[in-house]
């Protein structure tokens, strides 16, 4: 297939034609489509088990990450007959449940994957309540140091999360929910932790929206959590430079200063054979205690 400009594969049976296999995606570590379809192949379980049952939203590089792109929410046609899709707001989202539309994805040149925060059929409880760390400079040295931070802060008040880089810039803290708690309430303890952050370390942390008005400050993105919302799924890659991945980490990785570009798709395989999915092992935890004492205790 690869000294070709378009073959067939077979994949638990679906026939999926890939084009254009040499084309380069990833120009500074050399990666071809063909090497990011391999990649993707070893990713796929942890991807897909993070996307499956979620509204899938795509980001498209047709002529890789240094050309234009564009989001892809609907399905992009034609689609072949295995894809499945769940329709909500008059948009029609690929349902991200297997492998051959994984590579169905990539060979489009898809090349991020944002998932909803909703389940698909399950718009009032989320799953997991996320703290993104959203940084002002494009180079935040101290992201790691703000992520520690975070995380001491949620586990003085007994909610334990999960460190995981966006593979941009920044760090999401998941708190996988028992489900007990609305996007509203989501947000209510989210603008808690951030207007706290802010008063306790105004020189790092910031609830301003205006990125203008933030200086080199971190925002504390706390209004992700609304239906149609997404967020980079775990174990995406980024069209960044790098070909970073969004990837859990250990709160020892963190506290060490752990790189964001260290972890990518030239890594990623050796690190996923080494410590598997950290998110898998994180608990559910019920978070409406937590909400009840926010909105005690908390007006905006």
């Amino acid at each position: 297939m690869a000294a070709r400009n378009k073959g067939t594969i077979v994949v638990d049976g679906e026939s999926i034609t890939i084009t254009n296999p040499n084309k380069v995606l990833w120009p500074e570590l050399g990666i071809t489509k063909l090497t990011y379809l391999e990649k993707l192949v070893e990713l796929s379980p942890y991807l897909i088990h993070h996307c499956a049952g979620r509204y899938l939203t795509t980001i498209r590089w047709p002529d890789g990450i240094h050309g234009q792109s564009f989001y892809q929410k609907n399905c992009p046609e034609p689609a072949p007959p295995f894809v499945r899709t769940a329709e909500t707001a008059g948009i029609r989202y690929v349902e991200l449940d297997r492998l051959p539309t994984l590579l169905w994805l990539g060979n489009l040149a898809c090349l991020e994957f944002h998932a909803s925060f909703e389940r698909v059929g399950e718009p009032v409880y989320p799953s997991e309540w996320v703290i993104d760390l959203d940084p002002s400079l494009e180079e935040e040295p101290r992201i790691m140091e703000a992520a520690v931070i975070v995380g001491d802060l949620l586990r003085s008040i007994g909610v334990e999360s999960v460190p995981k880089t966006s593979g941009a810039t920044g760090v999401q803290l998941i708190i996988p929910s028992a489900g007990d708690t609305t996007f509203e309430e989501l947000r209510t303890m989210g603008h808690f932790v951030g207007s706290f952050l802010s008063q306790a370390h105004p020189g790092l942390f910031t609830i301003e929206r205006l990125k203008a008005n933030r200086g080199d400050r971190i925002y504390v993105d706390y209004l992700q959590h609304y239906p149609g919302k997404t967020i980079a799924a775990p174990y995406t890659p980024r069209a960044r430079p790098a070909a970073s991945v969004s990837t859990p980490l250990t709160w020892d990785e963190a506290r060490s200063g752990a790189r964001i570009a260290d972890y990518n798709l030239l890594t990623i395989g050796e690190r996923l054979r080494t410590n598997g999915d950290l998110l898998a092992h994180a608990q559910r935890q019920q978070l409406k205690p937590i909400y009840e004492f926010v909105s005690r205790s908390f007006s905006p």
